[in-house]
């Protein structure tokens, strides 16, 4: 007998971990404000740039003393900005539990090739012991492990009087979860993700102590001119008011501002919080009455909010990764072509199984539709398999 299909499809059904769903109620009429055909760098660029920097500092309430800049290349971009123009002082630990945290590694052991450096790793779905991590070192990791959905469940584990400089990635973090600025020197994220935004365009944010770093570190290596955040020994300042290094879109940026003007709508950041904690609650009942599918993160502590990843249990009717890549593959396929689910495959890298984007813009209530056509899909593709 045919498992019949669910009653209803998402009203959204993008599920993917970036670019993320436009917020809701978004219209391309909410970017007739952008300054198009204007140079980023006219009076009317610029005031856009230093709005999108004033409203991030309100809505992910960054402390006063923080300079956040508008940089390009998205996170990765950040990123990197900070490991080439930061590190060489001191010791540097890297963290790193999932494919883009490993990026990290490879830049600081492997194209840096600092000498003095050690790398924590761990499987997907877990979390290296980070209480070795020495912090009179440079610390460099992810706040939440975008590909793996593990996450740091707070700042407790770095100490108010550390040494070295922590640089977080924070791209999959930021606006979802609590991040405690006071443990953290250098913040990047970008915009395609928790917000909605569009891509291409990553933000930068420093605390005193990295500025004072920035200001007394001279790399040892050339530094190409889009890392450059100082000139003769002090701080580009106009780098953090909107006079970017490179021509930002003014298009994403006045999307990126109906974003946060959105936010501040809904109550800010503790509503933004609130809505990823719902949609990955919809996820967390439904793995829990499902028998034939688990979270790939294994200690409920350090779940994600954002990007829930999941596996096939021991349960499931798929044996060996070969087995359950191929079933995991059909069962996106017969739901995208059905129209209620995009882009929620796992991750390359990542073990087989599905990565559902639960980010601010994403309605709770198309989570949970979206779990209906799993197990649908589920049914209908692990029955096809037995018959033949």
């Amino acid at each position: 007998m045919a498992t019949p299909k669910p009653g209803s499809k998402p009203a959204n059904p993008r599920f993917s971990s970036g670019p993320c769903a436009k917020r809701p109620g978004w219209s391309f009429d909410n970017l007739k404000g952008a300054a198009l055909g204007r140079s980023h760098r006219s009076p009317a660029g610029k005031a856009k740039l230093k709005q999108a920097i004033d409203l991030t500092r309100e809505v992910l309430q960054v402390p006063a003393d923080y300079r956040i800049g508008i940089v390009p290349a998205s996170d990765t971009g950040a990123v990197e900005m900070a490991l080439w123009s930061l590190l060489g002082p001191r010791p540097v630990d890297v963290a790193a539990w999932e494919s883009f945290s490993a990026d990290w590694v490879t830049d600081v052991l492997e194209q840096l090739k600092l000498p003095d450096a050690r790398k924590f790793t761990a499987a997907f779905g877990d979390m290296p012991d980070l209480s070795q991590v020495n912090f009179d070192h440079d610390v460099v990791f992810a706040w939440n492990g975008t590909t793996a959905g593990v996450r740091v469940p707070n700042g407790d584990f770095i100490p108010a009087d550390r040494k070295g400089l922590t640089i977080c990635d924070a791209t999959s973090a930021a606006f979802a979860q609590n991040l405690d600025f006071s443990k953290l020197d250098v913040t990047t994220y970008s915009w395609q993700k928790v917000m909605g935004g569009e891509a291409a365009h990553g933000m930068l944010i420093l605390s005193p102590r990295a500025v004072e770093r920035l200001e007394s570190h001279t790399p040892a290596w050339p530094m190409p001119k889009i890392f450059r955040l100082t000139n003769k020994g002090k701080l580009i300042e106009g780098v953090f008011e909107g006079d970017t290094i490179n021509t930002p879109s003014l298009l994403a940026t006045e999307d990126y501002i109906d974003t946060l003007g959105w936010a501040k709508s809904i109550g800010g950041l503790p509503a933004l919080r609130a809505r990823c904690d719902a949609s990955a609650k919809a996820v967390a009942d439904w793995v829990e009455r499902t028998p034939w599918i688990d979270h790939l993160a294994k200690n409920p502590a350090t779940r994600s909010n954002t990007g829930v990843c999941l596996v096939f249990s021991e349960k499931s009717a798929a044996r060996g990764k070969a087995e359950k890549a191929a079933l995991a593959k059909k069962m996106v396929a017969m739901i995208e072509a059905e129209g209620a689910g995009y882009d929620f495959g796992a991750y390359r890298d990542a073990p087989p199984g599905f990565r559902v984007w639960c980010g601010a813009t994403v309605e709770a209530s198309d989570v949970a539709i979206l779990t209906q056509w799993l197990d649908w899909a589920y049914a209908e593709a692990t029955a096809t398999a037995e018959a033949a």
